[in-house]
């Protein structure tokens, strides 16, 4: 066989958890859930080409503090014998899945079944073709008043047996936020990736894998609820007692054309590897945290007492700044790529990057190896709101910091992003 032949193996476990559990994703008062309604999932792919090896999963889950996905990569790394950065996490960014920070127990469950999956992932090797297409769909909504930048791209990678052309895997890339399912839903549930995963995968009968793209700014187009939640909250939101299916619905239509065409081919060219940006942010003043946390308690309901308290603390000993370290990770295979931060980055991001790159196989996501808040665009920065200010209120705890990333920060991480795999190629 050919040594950089590429080979690729998958495998999936189940990690539902086994009674109630805390959830997050809508700062609920309580965040128990009440039952299951579809169970979560992890999935582990490997691949190896010449001296290269690298792992990419996808996991049903908000995301990971980042002190656990560096965890959970480590000893994913140690098992596959290779380094942390060849290790990505891709959450679904789900909101009705258990909280790891609150539930150590479950996190720690989560550990044992995706080891269990890389061992047999790598036991399942097999040499592969892979082919990427590109669809066009409108499963989104710009959620930001006034504003209409959308990332419609639906990012398609097809991966068959080189010797008998069976799929092996069909990789999506979309971006909507994983809340179809509002506030008003106690039940575990992968959201609508999970329907997706299950309707595609009975028509292709191989798995279907799904990550999320820059979704920071972009809510479902369907949502399934009794409430009339925040961000859903005019004509361009369609309620449906169906929603789940309904995007996975759409999600097939666009992608089908695409993927009965795609051919794949033979690739030598697969890498995988991370660069380490620090940014900051700022710590407000008591005034400005009052008046931020007057705003998210009016508008928001939100109750920034803990906020506030911490504010203090950080005040009291003198910091005035917060470093955020930010990694960019990069899986490039053929003439895509996937590359992700663990910030909740807008979708501008991912459409400057491939502007930039005169590039659309380049796709920049979030939730990646974590969830570490929001990230804004300049514009979006200086419209505040829930985005940039009053979402750290409840999730200031998870991301070590308590104010937004400073305006200029945006600017920075796309061109970083950008001028990295720039340099990767040359």
């Amino acid at each position: 066989m050919n040594k950089n032949q590429l080979e690729f193996g998958f495998a999936e476990v189940d990690i539902t958890p086994s009674g109630a559990v805390e959830t997050i994703g809508f700062g609920r008062p309580n965040e128990w859930s009440h039952g299951v309604l579809h169970p979560l999932s992890a999935q582990v792919t490997i691949w190896h080409c010449g001296a290269e090896t690298c792992c990419l999963a996808a996991i049903d889950h908000i995301g990971f503090s980042r002190q656990h996905a560096d965890q959970l990569r480590c000893t994913i790394g140690e098992n596959l014998h290779i380094a942390k950065e060849k290790v990505m996490l891709c959450f679904s960014h789900c909101h009705s899945a258990p909280n790891d920070s609150a539930a150590p127990e479950y996190y720690q469950f989560v550990c044992r079944q995706m080891q269990k999956a890389s061992a047999a992932a790598l036991l399942n090797m097999t040499p592969v073709k892979a082919a990427w297409g590109i669809a066009r769909t409108e499963i989104g909504v710009n959620r930001r008043k006034g504003a209409t930048a959308l990332d419609d791209r639906l990012g398609i990678l097809k991966v068959c047996d080189s010797k008998t052309g069976k799929l092996k895997l069909l990789l999506l890339r979309l971006t909507a936020h994983g809340n179809v399912l509002k506030a008003d839903n106690h039940l575990i549930s992968p959201d609508y990736f999970g329907t997706v995963r299950d309707t595609l995968g009975t028509v292709y009968s191989c798995p279907i894998m799904v990550t999320q793209g820059a979704s920071g700014n972009i809510a479902p187009k369907y949502y399934q609820s009794a409430i009339n939640p925040p961000d859903a909250a005019d004509e361009r939101f369609i309620r449906s007692h169906t929603a789940l299916q309904d995007m996975a619905d759409i999600i097939l239509r666009d992608a089908a054309p695409v993927i009965e065409h795609l051919q794949p081919q033979e690739t030598s060219r697969m890498t995988m590897y991370a660069r380490q940006l620090p940014l900051f942010a700022d710590v407000p003043s008591a005034e400005q945290a009052h008046t931020v946390a007057a705003e998210a308690k009016r508008f928001c309901g939100i109750d920034g007492t803990g906020w506030l308290a911490e504010g203090n603390r950080l005040r009291k000993n003198g910091v005035k700044e917060q470093q955020v370290p930010i990694e960019i990770q990069y899986f490039l295979l053929g003439k895509g790529c996937l590359c992700g931060t663990a910030s909740e980055i807008m979708c501008e991001f991912a459409l400057q990057t491939a502007q930039l790159l005169k590039n659309d196989l380049f796709f920049f996501g979030g939730y990646t190896n974590g969830c570490t808040g929001y990230f804004p665009t300049t514009e979006e920065f200086d419209k505040g709101g829930y985005e940039v200010y009053w979402s750290l209120l409840h999730f200031y705890m998870y991301h070590g910091h308590v104010f937004p990333l400073r305006r200029e920060s945006a600017e920075t991480l796309v061109q970083f992003t950008v001028q990295n795999f720039l340099t990767e190629q040359s």
